[in-house]
């Protein structure tokens, strides 16, 4: 069924009102987006988005992706009028309140229909690229009949102002993701006031040079939208349609202007509204034959799954797909069989180099991996055998060359693990982690399964000095919740935690890795790193203390240890690549591990913030609290203190 634009209106008004009503109900959030994108969007879902309600996680369905997530109201009254289960009229009426799944900004995990999680500006897009970059790898694997489908966006000026923009169209351009569609609700507006107080760049203009198709359309008019859309979609480029709306249209005295942005209209105007719309309803009602068309279009959604389902059920691929999409490991990927024919070795390598030597074994088994490097694949060590370049002539490729581009990288991955059937891994330096903290932190929030790799962890980097050797890095990690951050001492060590970086389906896994070579300090036997931390070598003499490293430090411990051991004082080390791991242990285990009663001794060659969780605070701690230095890695960690021969006597002395 068509819907002409006489029914097209009052779906449409029926946005507006749901938006200025909930906002009005919160006394907090911003209608002036959703009003001023409630014809584009009434557009986008009656005549181009695939969709199905009843089945929100249908893998070839279109992704919508609300990059201007502060309109959150927008999505939440498309999911409820086109008949998703959540959110109820009942949530919407508690927008933004505690509990409700109608938060301020659209969150992935709190609604299914909710792509990913919105807020912070760019990322939207850049997730949204990601998601092509995850399509158009699983069409190029499995071919059109399991995947074909586009990715809608909708951005406003602040997702197109910030620097990630540059990046994720520089590469969307550049891979030709023709199935990536942004609708630029182009109102001239942001918080502070009209755009051209902050801006004169010729958009339209930018895009083009980044390699896209560009077109615009008057956001109000339902025929030159739908031409406009029509023209997207239809172009092998990826497209930027510029809509030019006008901010809370439909408030006769309020609309056009910032103050529409971020605050609640205010009772008066939504009644003038109400009048100027010929809208009757009272607050949070909507018409029958308004619901009525909006249902009919998952109706049609549900016609375009169930072909799909019948081709997918006789596909030869298709199980395989279907496992990839649910994010399950291979049936008979055995790590430890893989991993075999290292063990009985001794193999002094820089853990960056384990993590290639582990990654050799690891991509041919699990197909969906996909790596990548912001620039830095010689240094990252993140490109097997197995994984040959993503590029427009080989979709099919497992390699992703990011280019100069950390944030929008981070961003992307969360984008291609949110959109299902790839596991992205990227690497950087870990310094560097600071261009892709937020998209790192959303990682953690939206629970997408994204493998960071961060080589260059300390000093250990040597020459280049304190603008590239991490301090606080390691630990402001740690902080993120849902953020696993490994920190392995070996080559054993490397492959236990890209082991656990893996099957760890919930949230991003960081592996902080050396540019130096590490001794291999333990054998096969279990994944010991599992539990977070370990007792690497008990003491010989009676234990008096106890100490505990991560990553290149482990050795450092050891070395300390034998010289204490060799006037008699009993000391353990203690490997603990995951803080979180550890500390999600049962408290027997812990208490095992970090005894009482004992001199508790902490190194890593990094801020010693923090550490007084492990050491408490009459324990010792080693480790660097201000910038680094140019020179080689051996002189640097003397001339810090972290070698046995200083540490040790610091630790007779306090034993005293």
């Amino acid at each position: 069924m068509s819907l002409s634009a006489d029914r097209l209106h009052p779906m449409a008004n029926a946005i507006r009102f749901l938006a200025m009503d909930a906002v009005q109900q919160a006394n907090s959030g911003h209608p002036g987006m959703p009003m001023g994108m409630a014809d584009v969007a009434t557009v986008l879902y009656a005549k181009f988005l695939r969709f199905d309600p009843q089945a929100p996680r249908w893998p070839d369905r279109d992704r919508f992706v609300l990059s201007a997530g502060h309109g959150s109201m927008l999505a939440y009254a498309l999911l409820h009028l086109t008949g998703y289960a959540a959110p109820t009229m009942a949530d919407i009426r508690n927008f933004r309140q505690l509990h409700s799944p109608c938060a301020g900004h659209p969150e992935n995990f709190e609604l299914p229909g909710v792509e990913c999680t919105t807020g912070p500006l760019g990322q939207g897009l850049a997730m949204a690229v990601g998601m092509a970059i995850a399509e158009r790898h699983l069409n190029g694997t499995f071919g059109d009949g399991l995947v074909d489908h586009a990715t809608w966006v909708i951005a406003g000026d602040g997702c197109l102002m910030e620097g990630i923009n540059h990046e994720a169209i520089g590469l969307a351009g550049h891979l030709k993701l023709g199935r990536l569609n942004v609708l630029w609700d182009d109102n001239r507006i942001t918080i502070d006031g009209d755009t051209d107080l902050s801006t004169s760049e010729d958009i339209p203009a930018r895009y083009r040079a980044a390699g896209w198709h560009v077109t615009q359309c008057n956001g109000h008019d339902f025929a030159d939208i739908e031409r406009a859309l029509a023209e997207a979609a239809a172009d092998p480029r990826p497209s930027l349609v510029a809509c030019r709306t006008v901010i809370g249209k439909g408030a006769p005295n309020k609309q056009g202007g910032h103050s529409v942005h971020g605050s609640p209209l205010g009772a008066e105007e939504i009644a003038a509204a109400r009048v100027a719309l010929g809208w009757t309803s009272a607050p949070f009602e909507v018409p029958a034959e308004i619901v009525a068309d909006w249902r009919s279009l998952g109706a049609r959604g549900a016609e375009a799954r169930a072909a799909w389902e019948q081709r997918a059920a006789s596909d030869p691929q298709g199980a395989e797909f279907a496992r990839r999409m649910a994010g399950d490991l291979p049936a008979g990927y055995d790590p430890a069989a893989a991993f075999a024919e290292w063990y009985g070795k001794s193999q002094k390598v820089a853990t960056r180099k384990a993590s290639e030597l582990a990654l050799d074994v690891l991509t041919p088994l699990i197909p969906e991996m996909v790596g990548g490097s912001a620039d830095l694949t010689g240094s990252n060590l993140t490109k097997t055998k197995a994984t040959g370049p993503l590029t427009p002539d080989n979709y099919a490729g497992r390699y992703v060359y990011w280019g100069i581009r950390e944030f929008g990288m981070a961003a992307a991955m969360n984008g291609m693990a949110l959109h299902g059937g790839v596991i992205p891994y990227g690497g950087t330096f870990l310094v560097f982690s600071d261009y892709c903290r937020n998209a790192i932190r959303m990682s953690a929030l939206q629970h997408a399964r994204v493998v960071y790799v961060l080589t260059h962890d300390s000093i250990g980097l040597g020459e280049d000095g304190p603008t590239h050797q991490p301090i606080e890095h390691v630990m402001s990690l740690r902080m993120i919740p849902n953020c696993e951050v490994f920190r392995p001492a070996d080559v054993i060590e490397t492959a236990e935690c890209w082991q656990l970086a893996l099957a760890n389906a919930n949230g991003p896994s960081v592996l902080a890795l050396s540019r130096q070579n590490l001794p291999q300090l333990r054998d096969s036997g279990p994944n010991l790193c599992a539990q977070g931390a370990y007792r690497l070598r008990a003491a010989s003499a009676p234990r008096r203390v106890v100490i505990v490293a991560t990553g290149s430090e482990v050795e450092i411990a050891c070395q300390t240890r034998d010289a204490l051991e060799a006037q008699g004082i009993g000391a353990d080390v203690i490997s603990m690549p995951s803080w979180s791991r550890f500390m999600a242990q049962p408290a027997s285990y812990r208490d095992d591990i970090l005894p009482q009663n004992v001199l508790r001794v902490s190194i890593e060659a990094g801020t010693t913030f923090g550490w007084e969780a492990i050491t408490g605070l009459a324990g010792l701690r080693f480790g660097i609290d201000r910038f680094g230095a140019s020179a080689p890695a051996e002189q640097l960690y003397d001339y810090f203190g972290l070698t046995a021969a200083k540490i040790a006597p610091q630790i007779v002395a306090a034993l005293a």
